[in-house]
């Protein structure tokens, strides 16, 4: 069985599809650092974040989105400061901003993890051809839950990084379809099947 052809592009990128995106993920940090990652993806090569995750790591905190939120300019300064960081202040900066608001969608759901799976009512969507290579940039999906999250105060979360976001947390299954970490991911978490959604290619 052969492997999502985008997985070959580096050791990094390949560790990240084998053992990370896709799988159902309901643990916030986890979510948080997807969601960042997106951000900061924008206009950017997968590869190079990849590459540059674990300095994203000593900056962010790990992620903690709670540590995150409290940052001020001293933080800001401090993250655009660190050898190897991207220097965007306007990215760094929405981070903290979709730290605070994650931290109020998790005080009116519960969890960002129920917040975002009741679209889906728990279950990892296969859309028709998605496995024989038709991935589009977004859907009506990415971009309801966009829009969403854009009325909430989120920056940085177009329809196109929502999808990718989708995908990374596993709400959305678009390995390919002979990938056997695809495979593993329809027979160990609940599936469901749809016909495309408004999708832009």
């Amino acid at each position: 069985m052969g492997y999502c052809t985008w997985a070959g592009m580096s050791d990094s990128v390949r560790a990240y599809h084998d053992t990370e995106w896709g799988i159902p993920v309901h643990d916030d940090r986890v979510m948080f650092e997807h969601l960042t990652l997106g951000c900061f993806q924008c206009g950017l090569s997968w590869n190079l974040i990849m590459k540059k995750r674990a300095v994203f790591w000593r900056c962010f905190d790990d992620f903690d989105f709670d540590t995150i939120a409290a940052y001020g300019e001293d933080d800001v300064r401090r993250v655009l400061g660190t050898e190897g960081m991207i220097r965007s202040e306007r990215k760094v900066r929405a981070v903290i901003n979709n730290a605070r608001c994650f931290q109020e969608v998790r005080a009116e759901n519960g969890s960002f993890s129920d917040y975002l799976w009741a679209y889906t009512e728990g279950k990892t969507i296969l859309y028709q051809g998605h496995g024989v290579g038709a991935i589009p940039l977004s859907n009506g999906l990415s971009k309801r839950i966009s829009c969403d999250l854009k009325k909430r105060g989120f920056q940085f979360v177009g329809p196109i990084t929502i999808y990718s976001f989708l995908q990374a947390c596993g709400v959305i299954n678009d390995h390919d379809r002979d990938c056997p970490c695809g495979r593993r991911i329809i027979s160990e978490f609940p599936t469901v099947r749809k016909r495309r959604d408004h999708e832009v290619q």
